[in-house]
């Protein structure tokens, strides 16, 4: 059973994607399925939408596109139907056509072109598909939602007849308009409408001489308004047509939502149906907005996530212009805990969220932005500890909430357990709180969890570097600028680099260096010697990175010559055929030349015929033998060339190596300290002079403060003179 804590998709803005996918839905109900999006409870479920979603954002891509699923809700519909002898409104019954024929064209669509959507088809395939709803709704309402004249032989008597009553109004108000404007009665305006009715605009001295029926006054009082005698009757008798029309259409509109009453678990399906389809589409445009994929799953527990991208981070940095930078992460039954070290804003725990945030979308059927090659496991359950968590309702202080979380932790951990705790053992001691942790991360190894926590300890760095299924991690910082990277190292703790980003926020060395003489010898050597793990780390990639470079240039300079070597040798070979065939045709031009002196002199055609036949009959011959002879030496030529060029590249390989060797072969020469020279750091700047030389130790004095170091890591810049 697969269980999400509301506490971890809290700690990981959950919430946040969930606003984000629903603001692709096109519908309401979509909208609010989508915002209460949970972790599917079986990993075949799972499996299921994740496919679903991946289908749909395929069609984003490809001709045939999926048709529209837009509706408008039909609860209250489905409720009133439920109700014996209750009517629907035409507009009820438009929404009810529209929603059947969306859910025919999806299942008919998804049917056609089930090779490309088999999964969806899969899921339309119990939707029943069905045209008598939509013909029974069309064969009485018209596509404005008004019940239609044919309806039924009585409404269509009945809307004849008012049509007349219509046409006898506007002549009769047109005839008592006529009359009473000749005699003056009328004002300027001369008619108006009120009530919804055309009447005479009079003048109120004359109200009195116009017969019918005084339907009110102007607010001077110097116009009334008159509908005429003869209007009046036929008005009247337009009022009980209508009377006749609305309850000939209730008649009909009880007879259709009859009729209708049978689907209404058809309908209920179909709404679903569409509604499920809406939150798909959302995920589907959300994966296409942040570059999702869907990465392999598998049973094995490799968790391999490589370029991740933080969802929100993406999103925000897009919009913003900014760079966003992707993390890899990789955990197995071989490394199953990683224990990220390294200086504060380094980007620790966005990388401990991205991995949250990336596994809770994926388990809730999204797809995620990480590289094709990224293979990911599901877990049965997330646990995380991220963020400050002072609880002033409960009185809890951070430690003691931690603790609380800590128990809530053992409690749950398993084998198929993700934990991810930012600050581990933070807000007591450092001594205690860093014995506790330690404890605690050898109970969720003990039980074979995986999981990711950020830290400062020491001894849960030493920690990690002893188990054999923990492994340390560290956020890359750049050694000069100490600017973070925000590129996760895997298989190396991070100095937390404490005093030199103090130096370069600006505290004097003279603080610094105090600082410095207050704790142990021990723990400020522990940690120079890993930031300087870390700098010789950076300094190998970029070596690796010019190394890389500089073959990659090699073998293109390689492959050039070679293809010039074989342009030439292709001349040549031409230019020796050319000169073969010259010097066969001067040949036999000289033999022509002999035979026909011959036969100049002695004027025999039979000699002559038999020589010429001897000449073709030679020529043929040796044709024959070069068609077969041509492929053997073209086939020669091409692996002489072949070998030639490995001989070329062997020796260039050769040379190349006993240069590397006779370099490393060179003896290097020490220089020799002695108190008084002026010297620095070989990976350093400032300038410092030697105090004291103790063995192989030697005290730097710079002024502000001193410093030791191996005669192996200084330069010498000045000797005392």
């Amino acid at each position: 059973m697969i269980n999400i804590p509301k506490k971890t998709l809290q700690d990981i803005e959950f919430d946040t994607v969930l606003e984000q996918v629903s603001e692709y839905c096109i519908t309401d109900l979509g909208r609010k399925e989508t915002l209460n999006i949970e972790p599917f409870p079986t990993k075949e479920r799972l499996v299921q939408q994740l496919n679903y979603t991946n289908e749909f954002l395929s069609s984003f891509y490809n001709e045939n596109r999926i048709p529209n699923h837009g509706f408008e809700p039909i609860t209250d519909e489905l409720k009133f139907l439920g109700i014996e002898n209750s009517v629907l409104t035409t507009s009820s019954f438009k929404k009810i056509a529209s929603i059947s024929q969306n859910s025919n064209d999806l299942a008919l669509f998804f049917k056609k072109f089930k090779i490309y959507y088999p999964n969806l088809y899969q899921l339309s395939s119990d939707i029943e598909v069905t045209n008598v709803i939509i013909s029974e709704i069309e064969m009485l309402i018209d596509r404005f939602g008004e019940v239609k004249d044919k309806a039924s032989p009585v409404l269509y008597g009945i809307r004849k007849d008012i049509n007349l009553i219509r046409g006898k109004i506007n002549q009769s108000f047109t005839s008592a308009l006529s009359t009473y404007s000749g005699l003056d009665y009328l004002d300027d305006i001369r008619e108006s409408v009120l009530e919804n009715k055309r009447v005479l605009a009079v003048k109120s001295m004359y109200r009195r001489k116009v017969k019918g029926a005084l339907l009110g006054s102007s607010k001077t009082g110097s116009i009334v308004y008159i509908e005429p005698e003869a209007t009046l009757r036929y008005s009247r008798e337009l009022n009980n047509l209508q009377f006749e029309e609305k309850e000939e259409v209730e008649r009909i509109l009880k007879g259709l939502t009859d009729k209708i009453r049978p689907f209404r678990l058809l309908l209920e399906k179909y709404q679903n149906f569409l509604t499920l389809i809406d939150g798909i589409y959302a995920k589907a445009k959300h994966a296409e907005s942040i570059n999702a994929i869907l990465p392999k799953i598998n049973d094995n527990k490799e968790y391999e996530l490589i370029d991740a991208y933080h969802p929100l981070l993406l999103k925000s940095n897009k919009l913003n212009g900014l760079k966003t930078y992707p993390q890899s992460v990789m955990l197995n039954n071989s490394n199953r805990i990683i224990v990220i070290s390294g200086p504060n804003a380094g980007g620790k725990s966005i990388t401990l969220k991205t991995i949250g945030l990336l596994q809770s979308m994926l388990q809730c059927g999204m797809l995620i932005p990480v590289h094709e090659r990224s293979k990911v496991c599901v877990f049965d359950r997330i646990l995380s500890d991220i963020g400050d968590n002072q609880s002033i309702e409960n009185h809890l202080s951070t430690y003691s909430y931690r603790l609380k979380q800590m128990n809530y932790f053992l409690k749950k951990c398993n084998k198929n357990t993700l934990f991810l705790i930012d600050e581990f053992g933070t807000g007591s001691d450092p001594e205690l709180g860093g014995a506790l942790a330690e404890t605690f991360l050898e109970e969720f190894y003990d039980r074979e969890a995986f999981g990711i926590i950020t830290t400062h300890y020491s001894n849960l760095k030493v920690l990690a570097n002893e188990l054999p299924y923990m492994q340390n991690a560290n956020m890359m910082f750049d050694e000069r600028s100490l600017e973070p990277m925000f590129k996760l190292a895997l298989g190396q703790a991070g100095s937390s680099f404490t005093f030199e980003v103090a130096q370069k926020n600006g505290i004097p060395y003279s603080l610094i260096n105090r600082a410095k003489k207050k704790i142990e010898r021990g723990k400020v050597r522990f940690d120079a010697t890993i930031a300087k793990l870390q700098k010789e780390r950076s300094k190998l990639e970029k070596t690796e990175r010019s190394l890389k470079e500089n073959e990659k240039r090699k073998l293109d300079e390689a492959e050039k010559l070679e293809f010039i070597n074989q342009k030439v040798q292709k001349k040549l070979e031409g230019f020796q055929e050319l000169y073969d065939s010259n010097q066969r045709l001067i040949y036999i031009g000289q033999k022509v030349s002999d035979l026909a002196e011959s036969y100049a002199n002695n004027k025999k055609k039979g000699a002559l015929m038999s020589e010429l036949f001897k000449l073709v009959q030679i020529e043929n011959s040796k044709r024959k033998k070069l068609n077969s002879k041509q492929k053997k030496i073209q086939k020669q030529k091409e692996e002489t060339i072949k070998k030639e060029a490995e001989k070329k590249v062997a020796v260039i390989r050769k040379k190349k190596k006993e240069a590397k060797k006779k370099e490393i072969a060179k003896p290097v020469v020490r220089p020799v300290f002695k108190v008084g020279d002026r010297v620095r750091l070989k990976d350093g700047k400032a300038v410092g002079s030697i105090d004291k030389i103790e063995k192989n130790k030697v005290i730097i004095n710079y002024g502000i403060f001193t410093t030791n170091a191996s005669e192996e890591q200084l330069d010498l810049v000045e000797s005392k003179k």
